[in-house]
């Protein structure tokens, strides 16, 4: 055998491992490619929201909160509706409670989970959740509102609410309360206290054009 054919013999057993390396390569990169983009894909929805101008994160109300938003309501019925509704929970613990019950949230995972939620705790009935921006829609069927939300949003919230709710309405804002409307009533400590406020009051200080901040002591009120 010459020299020649020695080389090329020997030669080809070594491209062929070569092949093979590289497309065991292409084929580690393509599974991690696919991990990385189904990633972003599940990791998106829950991100974006975070994204906006004003952030509305999911913090999910405690034991505690749900009692006391309940607390503060009282024996009012109807309409409720919960703001930033995340997983569901106060909705569906206020369908329990007689009232038809909806929530609007921005993540469409939480609305996806809310709804089987409430199919599991069958009340699915008397609740809805919708996948929307609270801020593209009109609250104006609601004689009850709830809303978790943020001290950045809270004066914007104040004048859409204001102008929006019927003069029945009533408000209960959870962790944060309104910068300038007075509530009527207060319920629970810290993190879990609740604020409910009547739109009797902060629609006639809307009409009257009163937009300055008001500090009155409301320790006589507090339960």
């Amino acid at each position: 055998m010459s020299n020649e054919e020695f080389n090329v013999q020997s030669a080809a057993p070594s491209g062929g491992g070569g092949g093979r390396s590289a497309g065991l390569g292409l084929v580690v990169t393509g599974v991690l490619g696919g991990a990385v983009v189904a990633l972003y894909a599940a990791a998106g929805p829950f991100v974006a929201p975070a994204l906006r101008k004003v952030c509305l994160p999911f913090v999910p109300a405690t034991t505690e909160q749900v009692h006391n938003v309940l607390k503060v309501l009282g024996t009012r019925a109807g309409t409720l509706v919960d703001i930033g509704s995340g997983d569901g929970r106060i909705v569906i613990a206020a369908a329990k409670r007689g009232f038809q019950a909806s929530g609007f949230e921005l993540n469409p995972w939480l609305v996806y989970y809310s709804r089987y939620k409430a199919w599991r705790e069958g009340v699915n009935h008397s609740t809805s959740f919708h996948i929307s921006d609270l801020w593209k829609v009109s609250f104006a069927q609601y004689s009850n509102v709830v809303i978790f939300g943020v001290p950045q949003m809270m004066d914007q919230l104040e004048l859409k609410l204001a102008s929006e709710l019927p003069s029945t309405a009533k408000v209960v804002a959870c962790r944060f309360p309104f910068p300038t409307w007075v509530p009527e009533h207060t319920a629970g400590e810290g993190i879990d206290t609740v604020w409910l406020y009547d739109a009797k009051t902060f629609k006639s200080r809307l009409q009257n054009g009163t937009t300055t901040s008001e500090h009155a002591d409301v320790s006589d009120t507090h339960t």
